[in-house]
């Protein structure tokens, strides 16, 4: 018997699978730390790809805006890297005045003041503030042109009148644009509400009935129209230089790129699928997953990443079992709207349609997965919540396992995948 601990919220729970029926672990590849973080960044910033390096490219009382990610995406380490970005242009005779610390909210909130403080750091925060985007401000918006998918580029005015934009941000997998980071911090983070709409429509097909578009997935990016709408509208604006940052699981800065927008990103794509993309021989009949803990598992918006990756290693009409706490319950009132709401999948595509979120299509897509996969959620989140998509929720481990198993038996294969909102796995032809 094996027994595997694996996170829920700020604790873990104890898996116990048979040996004989054991696949293995999923799980991204230990990478040996050999530098420092600092090292890490240091290095980036030195050796840009197709880029001169930063002090290069700026020039003294030129204006810079430097794009940050959000406070949902703190575990990035902004604090952490950016100073080393700013001390570049203090080198190039950069003063603070010429300097704009633009975030990239997208469709998010406004940010506290602790929140900015956060995001820069204590020495940071007390040399310069945050603008924070807003998507829905036209009088903040420029208008630059349409792409070849006809989306709308509306692009934050503060950006555009800069001499120079700077792009920041981590690179990971994601389940609508095929990798977070680089272009992103543009459209969406900077965008209008309806370029952003515009942009995340594409995840579904052309006509109603045929749903959402199999090139719409993690690591994804070739035949990507998310992936390639993003380009076209950053191909606007471009920016003059990208630092983005990889994380291991334990969150540490393991790999850095920078330079040109479009070609250091691509790097770090392929660092990204060599990490955490793991290669099986096989798929499973059953896989757990956790979707990290806290704060990964905080909400069922947050958890929909483990199950769009997990699915990815089972057959059709396997199951899956995600652990995700859940503590803020939907987390998004379109994703429990689109779930709760609707009483099958084409009334939810048809809401989708009528009026685009992000979070109605992961309720919509979730919706999708439970008719081809069974999905069992081990979480705190009201048992009745999910019943209209056909998702069961247990309190415990053993409880999904004992409906799983009296349902298909014991000697079923199986994965389990301790960082499922992390980690792809990608089968072997």
């Amino acid at each position: 018997m094996k027994t595997i601990k694996m996170k829920y919220g700020n604790t873990s729970m104890d898996i116990n699978i048979h040996d004989e029926k054991f696949l293995g672990i999923i799980e991204s590849k230990k990478e040996i730390i050999r530098q420092k973080e600092e090292e890490v960044i240091l290095k980036a910033l030195k050796n840009p790809i197709d880029s001169k390096p930063l002090r290069e490219i700026v020039k003294p009382s030129q204006k810079i805006c430097i794009i940050i990610s959000d406070v949902t995406r703190a575990w990035q380490k902004m604090s952490f890297y950016l100073p080393f970005i700013v001390d570049e242009l203090k080198k190039s005779g950069i003063e603070d005045k010429d300097i704009t610390f633009l975030c990239a909210t997208g469709t998010h909130r406004r940010q506290t003041k602790e929140e900015h403080k956060l995001l820069l750091g204590d020495e940071l925060s007390k040399r310069f503030g945050i603008i924070d985007h807003d998507c829905l401000d036209e009088k903040q918006l420029v208008y630059l042109g349409k792409t070849s998918f006809q989306t709308p580029v509306k692009i934050n005015k503060k950006a555009i009148e800069a001499d120079h934009i700077i792009l920041t941000g981590a690179i990971v997998f994601h389940d609508l644009a095929g990798f977070g980071g680089g272009r992103k911090s543009i459209l969406p983070g900077i965008a209008s509400f309806e370029s952003i709409m515009a942009n995340h429509a594409l995840a579904l097909n052309k006509n109603i009935g045929e749903g959402s578009n199999s090139e719409v997935r993690c690591g994804s990016v070739d035949k990507n129209p998310i992936h390639q709408d993003m380009i076209e509208a950053a191909d606007f604006v471009k920016p003059s230089f990208l630092f983005n940052v990889i994380l291991n699981d334990e969150g540490s800065i393991v790999k850095a790129v920078s330079g040109h927008y479009k070609h250091a990103h691509e790097i770090g794509q392929k660092m990204v699928d060599a990490l955490d993309g793991v290669w099986i021989r096989e798929k499973a009949d059953l896989v757990i997953a956790s979707a990290g803990g806290y704060p990964k598992d905080m909400n069922l918006y947050q958890a929909t990443k483990a199950l769009s990756n997990a699915k990815e290693a089972v057959k059709l009409g396997g199951s899956i079992i995600i652990l995700s706490e859940c503590i803020e319950g939907f987390g998004n009132e379109d994703l429990r709207q689109i779930i709760e709401d609707y009483k099958n999948n084409r009334e939810r595509e048809c809401a989708v349609r009528e009026k685009f979120t992000v979070a109605k299509y992961i309720g919509y897509d979730m919706a999708e997965t439970s008719r081809k996969w069974q999905i069992l959620f081990v979480s705190d989140i009201e048992k009745n919540l999910l019943d209209q998509v056909n998702i069961t929720v247990v309190k415990t481990v053993k409880e999904a396992l004992d409906i799983v198993y009296n349902e298909k038996g014991k000697n079923i294969k199986t994965y389990l995948m301790p960082h499922g909102g992390n980690t792809l796995p990608k089968i072997e032809k």
